[in-house]
């Protein structure tokens, strides 16, 4: 009996900080949101290099959950337009550097270890997710529902190679960062635009074929997998 509550003891801070990662952004959102409403006049007085130190702020505020990037990017978009997009792919970048460094005070090996032991299937659906990371990673990221920064960490605790979680999760926000950007850029009301995001017929049809996408490029993966 004590053998077995001890792996799940280790297993706990992982899954708390994945919960964590997941609620946070809702409360900061919705409190950025209220201060961005009613500060635009100063948001609009801003230069470029205001823009670029609240970008460092940011990235590390990403990482750590506080601001997901689709929503810096609607208020991006917003201000700076097509402007903001390099901003916003090294915010991305940064980010996803940030949660692979702080990854490792988890214990990914640790973790995984004891994950096996517990349940010896998950070591052939690693063995496959290492085999075809850059897809799954690409896959994953072009979703507009799944959460940045717990996806960030889910990779580096399984394992992946860093510049493949680069590569993958750069190419797999570009669409939607883009179609955020956008979204952003034409509004013409910021408090209207961060309570109806996917406001407008192009804007949904966009957003539902990414979620097709990415499901059928994530379930294409778990397919392959019952045939090793």
């Amino acid at each position: 009996m004590h053998s077995e509550k001890l792996p799940a003891k280790k297993l706990s801070l992982p899954v708390i900080v994945s919960v964590l990662l997941t609620l946070i952004p809702l409360v900061t959102t919705s409190i950025a949101t209220a201060w961005a409403v009613s500060n635009e006049p100063v948001l609009r007085s801003w230069p470029v290099e205001h823009w670029i130190l609240v970008t460092v702020g940011l990235t590390i505020a990403s990482a750590i959950a506080l601001t997901p990037p689709t929503f810096l990017a609607l208020v991006f978009g917003y201000f700076l337009g097509w402007l903001a997009l390099p901003l916003l792919f090294g915010l991305n970048i940064g980010a996803i550097a940030i949660v692979f460094g702080m990854s490792r005070f988890l214990q990914p090996d640790v973790v995984r270890h004891h994950l096996i032991r517990i349940y010896p299937k998950v070591s052939g659906l690693l063995k496959k997710f290492h085999q075809n990371e850059l897809r799954l990673i690409f896959f994953t990221k072009l979703s507009p529902v799944l959460p940045f920064a717990v996806t960030n960490l889910f990779f580096a605790m399984a394992g992946a190679r860093f510049r493949q979680v680069l590569a993958g999760g750069t190419l797999g926000m570009i669409p939607r960062t883009i179609l955020a950007v956008w979204a952003g850029k034409e509004a013409q009301n910021i408090a209207y635009l961060l309570d109806h995001p996917n406001e407008g017929l192009w804007t949904k049809v966009i957003i539902i074929l990414l979620i097709i996408i990415s499901s059928v490029g994530i379930g294409y993966f778990f397919r392959d997998k019952k045939h090793v």
